[in-house]
């Protein structure tokens, strides 16, 4: 079985701690790991594939955590890179069109939370034989409360009667006290083949297109994993003229084999930062552990932040993040809102887009400061990685090494520095970072222009193949 794992969305609503350029699937939230990563590990003693569909920058995102699970094949492992977004009926589409037709895939989001991993694998047995008799299989949360959040699958035992779109909370209500109304978690499994049939015959536009994409697709392998991953691209223009449609309008409202298996897995889609209260660790006043946090009387509150201290004095049931650039204060039952919030940033801002910290397939960056005349930032280069051959036409800048050796090629020029040691790059000249060490390169990166945005920079040469500032 081959899991195929959409790496799709940028959380809005758990800003400011998911961005576009690294969303909360990738956030270590949960001990020190993400939720992609989690759902690597949860699903890889059944899967003996992973496929992983995402963006070319979060595919970045998704190798590196790859490469920190334990265990995990690296030979197993596909990519689907989609250069836009259309939803979840053409990424899946894609996916299966690279794999054998009596495969069965799982399809599952990479930010959804499982916490009965026990009654999970029970189930996905239950999926996998159904899916063996051609059904297309979805999985129906056992609803605890009155969500009007998510979507609903109205069931007659495994039979499915409907699908129906998020209600109001009377409606809501009714489908709790009904029992036989779930809510729709977004997982699937099925064979590759039966739903490709299923698509071509109610989505043709959506197959045709994505047939042709698929078939117009180059096909490579990642140097960066111990063992190669194949990594299907598709191409931009392609991408653009397939429908956008979801897997559920596309396919499942519509067609005849559809299942529904009751999962009461102890699933959350951790979409808003009340269900990611309910999830996290906390003392006896209620209130999220957390380090950096100091309350007298307070009670009942989210708390995150690890940068600098947090006090709060008398308050009850409120959301504190602190990301450093951004700080998030609301209301508990009202973080839904917070999607509204990100839609202001868009206007005037980048703070929707990437944090302070900001995430290279070379390794980070950190602004320390920045000004309208100078940036300061604290840079780690990750052993065997280098940045592009580049130039700049506003700023200059003035590289002091604090660990590890840096190879830095300038003009026709190649030197190499250690510690405390520092060289000048001038505007306009060609210059490259390396770090051909076994150990981090850090260094303070000085920057001085009248223009110093992300986006003052010519690749020349670059390993990874970018065309953007990223």
């Amino acid at each position: 079985m081959t899991n195929i794992i959409l790496c799709g969305g940028s959380g809005t609503r758990l800003w400011p701690i998911s961005r576009t350029l690294m969303p909360k699937q990738f956030v270590k939230l949960f001990n020190g790991k993400s939720l992609f990563r989690l759902t690597l590990e949860r699903n890889r003693s059944s899967c003996q594939k992973s496929f992983i569909v995402s963006s070319d920058q979060q595919y970045l995102l998704a190798q590196d955590q790859t490469q920190e699970t334990p265990l995990l094949d690296d030979a197993a492992i596909s990519y689907l890179l989609e250069p836009a977004a259309r939803n979840t009926a053409p990424a899946i589409a894609l996916a299966c069109m690279a794999l054998d037709k009596e495969e069965i895939v799982l399809v599952t989001p990479s930010d959804h939370l499982i916490k009965n991993e026990k009654e999970y694998q029970v189930v996905l047995e239950r999926a996998k034989k159904a899916a063996k008799k051609d059904s297309l299989v979805t999985f129906g949360i056992k609803p605890t409360f009155a969500q009007t959040g998510f979507g609903y699958i109205e069931a007659d035992g495994e039979d499915v009667k409907a699908f129906h779109e998020k209600p109001d909370l009377q409606r809501a209500k009714e489908y709790l006290r009904a029992g036989n109304y779930y809510w729709n978690s977004g997982m699937f499994c099925f064979k590759a083949g039966v739903f490709l049939k299923e698509l071509q015959k109610y989505s043709p536009e959506i197959y045709n297109s994505s047939l042709q994409a698929f078939k117009n697709a180059t096909l490579t392998t990642s140097k960066a994993l111990a063992s190669l991953a194949n990594i299907i691209t598709i191409k931009q223009d392609d991408m653009l003229k397939i429908p956008e449609n979801s897997i559920d309008y596309a396919v499942m409202e519509k067609s005849s084999k559809v299942k529904v298996i009751r999962s009461d897995i102890g699933w959350s889609d951790v979409g808003s930062f009340d269900a990611l209260y309910e999830e996290l660790p906390k003392d006896e006043n209620g209130n999220t552990i957390n380090e950096k946090y100091v309350q007298i009387d307070s009670k009942n509150n989210l708390i995150y932040g690890d940068e600098r201290k947090i006090a709060t004095v008398d308050i009850e049931d409120l959301i504190i993040v602190d990301t450093g650039d951004a700080l998030l204060i609301s209301k508990k039952g009202s973080s839904q809102k917070v999607k509204e919030v990100v839609q202001k940033l868009r206007q005037d801002s980048q703070l929707h887009n990437i944090h302070l910290t900001a995430h290279r397939p070379w390794g980070t960056y950190t602004v320390l400061e920045d000004n309208s005349k100078y940036k300061i930032k604290r840079i780690e280069v990750k052993p065997g990685g280098r940045l592009s051959l580049q130039k700049h036409f506003h700023r200059s800048e003035h590289w002091t090494v604090v660990s590890g050796t840096a190879i830095v090629t300038l003009a026709k020029e190649e030197k190499a520095l250690r510690a405390n040691e520092s060289i000048y790059i001038p505007m306009g000249e060609l210059h490259r970072l390396e770090n051909a060490g076994k150990l981090p390169l850090v260094l303070i990166e000085t920057q001085i222009g009248d223009y110093l945005g992300e986006d003052d920079i010519l690749r020349v040469e670059d390993d990874y193949k970018r065309q953007e500032c990223n």
